[in-house]
């Protein structure tokens, strides 16, 4: 990251996705955008870098953590979709079925994730 905070090494790439978006029609798949800043400006600088590729012309993917990012996909102009991996078991969120399922999550495994580390939560 040649000195770059973990953010500002993102805000880089991502500015280098737009620029080759810009050059050519394109495909982008960014796993969590933005995760170093606040749930605000996430949402408002994915939408922003979203609508700017799609815009060039470019189509793609976002997967996120983030259930308020979910609300890009509803945005007008965009043609978004949200679709998520179910579960098996609802009891057992870990338990994935790997089926790709229409519509968002209503849940969140993070907690599940950090009781399976040991983490207490």
């Amino acid at each position: 990251m040649n000195g770059k905070s973990k953010f500002l090494a993102e805000v880089d790439r991502v500015r280098q996705t737009i620029q080759l978006a810009r050059n050519k029609r394109a495909l982008f798949l960014i796993d969590e955008i933005f995760s170093g800043t606040n749930s605000r400006d996430r949402r408002a600088a994915a939408e922003a870098v979203v609508r700017t590729l799609v815009d060039s012309g470019a189509i793609g993917a976002l997967s996120t953590h983030d259930m308020s990012l979910t609300e890009i996909a509803d945005c007008e102009g965009l043609c978004g979709a949200n679709v998520h991996m179910g579960a098996k078991d609802r009891n057992d969120p870990m338990n994935f079925d790997y089926l790709l399922k229409p519509g968002a999550t209503r849940e969140a495994n993070a907690l599940a994730i950090a009781r399976m580390a040991g983490v207490p939560v």
